[in-house]
């Protein structure tokens, strides 16, 4: 059985690393390296992946050498895939600078196919709020919001949120609901949804499921390199402790951990470790709750 099915479009990552700041209107500047990742919902594929999750990208790729590269990179971490779409892959250039980062990206607008996401039957579903009309009944849904979801819902959240799990950043989080804080948003969003998780950067998380708030404060992994993809790399440790029937405190944790520890190095997928490298850290940092590995096949 599928474990969990990414729905979320995947990108590929275009990495100018090693920038001192980002170039100014009419100007130039050099990085030291160039680096093509897996982006975007290719992301959460291969973090879900590398945590033993028997994991799809039910994304399409484009049939074009970006998705060739794709397709192997991805097929290599034990990740699944579906039939590619007949065009373009979609691609982000990132400019890592000054703790922080700047994206250009091109989007062609391939979705999900509903045929392939009903033969998967998932036991989950990572997706965005535009995808959950093509779940099929009693799916589970983690579902991201972007930047651009956010402006789209900021106000009128959909009905058919209800039931799911929402998890945004904070700023979308407020842009959401009107909300003045985190805080407030969360318990906002958690009045449409089974659970709202809020991250708020290197502080950390918090989530609000059945009234009860939990928090989770953030980890120090060192200096920040490329911040790009730690949200997905939240999402894919948040489903991979769901599955494990972990209570939402758990959870919350051991998504932050996961998150936190990707920072340091440029692109996400190279900062995204394995399920026995997550649990020793968690070991050394004193979380508990996960002691063995699943029984799934570590990528």
């Amino acid at each position: 059985m599928t474990d969990v099915a990414v729905l979320l479009t995947p990108f590929l990552d275009l990495t100018f690393a090693g920038l001192d700041e980002l170039p100014p209107l009419g100007g130039e500047r050099f990085a030291t390296d160039l680096i093509r990742s897996p982006g975007g919902g290719a992301i959460t594929a291969t973090g879900a992946a590398r945590l033993g999750l028997d994991t799809v990208l039910a994304a399409p790729l484009g049939d074009d050498p970006s998705g060739a590269f794709l397709a192997a990179t991805l097929r290599a971490d034990g990740v699944r895939l579906v039939a590619p779409h007949d065009g373009l892959t979609a691609t982000t250039v990132v400019m890592p600078a000054h703790c922080d980062r700047a994206l250009v990206t091109f989007d062609p607008g391939a979705r999900v196919r509903r045929a392939d996401l009903e033969a998967l039957a998932p036991r989950a579903v990572v997706c965005g709020v535009e995808q959950l009309g093509a779940l099929p009944a009693q799916t589970a849904a983690y579902i991201s919001v972007g930047d651009r979801e956010a402006r789209d819902y900021a106000r009128r959240l959909p009905e058919s949120i209800a039931g799911h799990t929402l998890i945004a950043n904070e700023p979308e989080a407020m842009l959401l609901t009107g909300a003045a804080d985190a805080e407030q948003a969360a318990f906002a969003l958690a009045g449409h949804a089974a659970a709202a998780v809020v991250t708020i950067g290197p502080r950390g998380a918090i989530s609000v499921s059945d009234d009860e708030l939990h928090v989770a404060s953030g980890v120090d992994p060192g200096p920040a390199v490329d911040t790009t993809g730690a949200g997905d790399l939240f999402m894919a440790a948040y489903v991979w402790a769901g599955l494990r029937g972990m209570a939402s405190a758990e959870r919350l944790r051991w998504a932050v951990l996961y998150a936190s520890l990707s920072v340091t190095v440029p692109t996400a997928t190279a900062g995204a470790i394995t399920q026995s490298q997550l649990i020793e850290e968690a070991a050394r940092r004193g979380l508990r709750g996960a002691a063995t590995p699943s029984p799934a096949k570590e990528r």
